[in-house]
């Protein structure tokens, strides 16, 4: 396989575990699914044939794919081995390698390259929200869970909200032809049902819970438990996209990460020490005005520096610590007036002119309007 179409796959291979879009595909329904995923070889022609894929589809089926390289439409893919079983490995070509590890002993594993990491079991779901709690109060997080090599599965099924996953980024045709977005997902079909219905039964799981999504775990975790876990930590998302952040900056060769707001703050907390709004109350009744939201921006920093991690535009800046300061200040308490109160509002406004310039806000868009 060349370098581009290998490329390709390891692409979309990462996207269809993890559960988001690749970049410039946010989901089209009248292309089919961005990445598909066999369990059974003998089901490929009969998926070919159908609306499940379009002309960009990658289809990744076990064994040799068919010599099919100047066809136009799909990209077929063959793999050996297994993205269902946990503690089995998929290559391609001899020369792209990918682990699948469930979430409870991943943490007793050595992580030896590429590794997705899943919730097989509710045992698994129980370690990960272990993990999390833990992080959140005590700012230690699960050294696999951070390695640059590691990506967590189905994180729309996690706190992270299905944003941008579905039929349209993903599917996993079962051995005998099931239908769903991951191998232990809720079944939204079978083969021969039309894409378009597929979708529907998508979208009437995700209308049917208070936080979607409800079907990439549907198999493993009961609904009632994983809502009542999410219900229980609005923060999960803000937890997820901390691990991404400090997974990149552990690329970079960086160590003793902290994050704001998970076991304590880079500068004394604005908002008092137990995370409780300031005299102004910008920052609500649950806590600081960065506490749940995961579209805002993250602080993080080391012993020399600090870093702001803009989530959605999955950007990094490395700033002084003093700047971080002004940054957490700004995140912590939501508007500049009340930033203000704890820190000079001339710094505090060339900070966060500084960010808006490069296109993130250091405030959420309900609180932009306040202390302009």
């Amino acid at each position: 396989m060349d370098g581009n179409r290998m490329s390709a796959a390891r692409r979309h291979l990462m996207s269809w575990g993890v559960g988001r879009a690749l970049p410039g595909r946010p989901g089209q329904e009248d292309a089919g699914a961005a990445t598909v995923v066999l369990e059974n070889p003998r089901h490929l022609a009969e998926v070919l044939g159908s609306d499940l894929v379009g002309p960009h589809t990658v289809v990744l089926t076990p064994g040799r794919a068919p010599e099919n390289a100047d066809v136009p439409g799909p990209l077929v893919v063959g793999y050996q081995g297994s993205l269902s079983e946990p503690g089995g490995d998929l290559s391609i070509d001899d020369s792209f390698f990918l682990q699948t590890q469930d979430y409870a002993t991943s943490a007793y594993m050595s992580v030896i390259g590429a590794t997705l990491v899943r919730v097989t079991e509710e045992a698994d779901f129980e370690a990960f929200l272990a993990d999390a709690d833990r992080a959140r109060a005590e700012g230690e997080f699960a050294a696999f869970a951070t390695d640059p090599a590691v990506q967590l599965a189905d994180v729309s099924a996690l706190g992270a909200g299905p944003a941008s996953d579905g039929p349209a980024t993903r599917l996993y045709v079962g051995e005998e032809g099931g239908l769903s977005t991951s191998p232990w997902g809720r079944r939204l079909g079978v083969l021969g049902d039309g894409f378009a219905s597929v979708v529907a039964v998508w979208d009437r799981a995700n209308a049917e819970t208070a936080h979607p999504c409800a079907v990439a775990l549907g198999d493993t975790v009961p609904e009632d438990v994983r809502t009542a876990a999410l219900t229980e930590r609005p923060w999960l998302g803000r937890y997820l996209a901390a691990l991404a952040a400090v997974r990149e900056l552990r690329a970079r060769g960086l160590d003793g990460v902290r994050v704001s707001g998970f076991g304590g703050r880079l500068a004394p907390d604005p908002a008092g020490p137990s995370g409780a709004a300031g005299p102004s109350g910008a920052a609500g009744p649950s806590g600081a005005a960065d506490a749940d939201d995961a579209g805002l921006p993250l602080l993080l920093w080391t012993d020399e520096a600090a870093y702001v991690h803009a989530p959605g535009a999955g950007r990094t800046f490395r700033v002084g610590l003093q700047a971080g300061v002004l940054a957490e200040t700004l995140l912590v308490c939501g508007s500049l007036d009340a930033a203000a109160e704890h820190a000079d509002r001339d710094r505090l406004r060339e900070v966060e002119a500084f960010f808006a310039e490069a296109g993130v806000e250091l405030r959420s868009a309900g609180l932009l309007g306040a202390g302009a």
